[in-house]
């Protein structure tokens, strides 16, 4: 399947990306060719994995690469959208207590 990636500024420092389609081995580097440049200068990235219908193990370890090079640069990574089979793979893997993940309605934390 393909990956579908949308980016948008919304405000100087805050910048939003929206992944549709499948984040797997094959899939991962095109997100991380569009996410890791991103990641400097200490803006505000907001992922909406509403339209994620599956992530492995490499794309797990983007968002991880993201977050790394988020905090490095005093910035932050924030994942919304995500469904219910997300919330447990980022439960499982105890992400969820580390990464800044916000619910569907885009209010508070899980």
């Amino acid at each position: 399947m393909n990956l579908v990636i949308h980016e948008k500024i919304e405000k100087e420092n805050r910048i939003a990306i929206s992944v549709e389609g499948e984040v797997d081995v094959y899939t991962a580097p095109q997100l991380r060719e569009k996410l890791l440049p991103l990641c400097q200068g200490g803006s505000q990235i907001t992922v909406n994995l509403s339209k994620v219908t599956y992530i492995d193990s490499t794309g797990l370890g983007v968002l991880i690469g993201a977050y790394k090079a988020q905090r490095a640069t005093s910035g932050k990574l924030v994942l919304t959208g995500m469904n219910a089979r997300l919330n447990r793979l980022f439960k499982i893997t105890n992400l969820n207590q580390i990464m800044d993940i916000e619910d569907q309605a885009g209010g508070g934390q899980l």
